[in-house]
């Protein structure tokens, strides 16, 4: 039987918050600064953010939360994405550079005096969208290939994905690879034709992120709810018992892995054009790391809480790198610690509790 997943109150929550995120940037351009209902362009921008990294949430859940792998290299996937789309932003500043020339800045302060291979065609928007979903699916789908196929899972399997990040981070790091070394890709112009500091294209780019945060929302909802999700739910239950009665685990898997991977990708690809730069710290672990504390503070295996969890987190790191910089590590581990011995499933799973305790008084 198929489970309902969202409640009808849930249902209508979704839709007055996406309603509401909806309208932020059409406050920020209707109305001027001082006006009561005038939303800043900081907020609209902070807000945008917000939602890539709750797409990159969600996307670790379906692994995670519906299939029991526990990736700790999904830091990787978005900035794959992100760099993918980079390279296009790049080529779209043309001449406007520091040092006016047809090559970005950062090629020219090397002395390189012409693209590298793999930029080909990286000036054609469509192609760009296309490695943002190819390059993180494909090593996604290599990566999880040897590695299903070896039966590694686990913890030895969340190691393995943590060293693929960091390998990734340190090639990125290095000037000669043709990605902008520990600078990365900043100083963007512009987007299919528009200047990208308008307002009308952030608030596009941020109307876009809504939407496809909802997409893959519903995408992941469809997956989750059909047979395929319960066979998913069967791998993360007891997977020796799933093989037993004549399944392979390996290309259902492999499947989800690399859905989430192209999902994150995605998430990073929205990313960039809004906050303007993407550069090898996108990779570290600790960024992996941050997006399953998303997952486990929202509560995972929901599909809404790590959205919740990530929206949360990311606001009270916004808050709190302000009031005290140096004091977030700690205050981000003491986080995680509670909610692993508190709340084990979540914001929602604690909402869910204490609804059941009202209704059982």
């Amino acid at each position: 039987m198929k489970t309902t997943l969202f409640s009808r109150p849930a249902w209508a929550g979704i839709l007055a918050c996406a309603l509401l995120l909806a309208l932020l940037p059409v406050f920020n351009l209707a109305f001027e600064p001082g006006h009561p209902l005038h939303v800043s362009s900081y907020m609209v921008a902070l807000i945008g953010k917000f939602m890539c990294y709750a797409m990159a949430a969600l996307a670790l859940d379906l692994v995670w939360g519906y299939t029991g792998i526990l990736s700790l290299g999904h830091g990787v996937f978005f900035a794959l994405g992100g760099y993918a789309h980079g390279m296009y932003l790049m080529r779209a500043i043309g001449r406007d550079g520091v040092y006016q020339s047809n090559l970005p800045d950062f090629m020219v302060f090397l002395d390189w005096k012409t693209y590298p291979w793999f930029w080909s065609m990286t000036d054609s928007f469509w192609y760009s969208m296309l490695l943002v979903v190819a390059v993180p699916g494909v090593l996604a789908f290599v990566f999880g290939y040897f590695a299903f196929r070896s039966r590694i899972k686990g913890v030895y399997f969340s190691i393995i994905t943590q060293a693929m990040t960091f390998a990734f981070m340190l090639l990125f790091f290095r000037n000669n690879t043709g990605f902008g070394g520990n600078n990365g890709f900043t100083d963007f112009k512009r987007i299919l034709g528009h200047a990208i500091t308008s307002p009308s294209t952030k608030a596009a780019l941020y109307l876009i992120t809504l939407s496809m945060l909802l997409g893959a929302l519903i995408l992941c909802r469809w997956i989750v709810r059909s047979k395929l999700g319960r066979v998913l739910q069967a791998v993360r239950d007891s997977e020796s018992r799933l093989m037993f009665i004549g399944y392979n685990p390996l290309w259902f898997k492999l499947f989800v892995w690399t859905l989430s991977a192209v999902l994150c990708g995605i998430a990073g690809a929205l990313y960039v054009p809004q906050v303007g730069i993407i550069n090898p710290s996108e990779m570290s672990p600790g960024n992996s790391i941050e997006m399953v504390i998303w997952a486990a503070v929202g509560g995972r295996g929901t599909l809404l809480g790590p959205i919740i969890g990530a929206f949360s987190v990311n606001g009270l790191k916004s808050w709190f790198t302000g009031a005290f910089p140096d004091l977030w590590l700690y205050a981000l581990g003491l986080l995680f610690i509670l909610v692993t011995l508190f709340m084990p499933q979540g914001i929602l799973g604690l909402a869910g509790k204490l609804r059941r305790q009202k209704e059982a008084a």
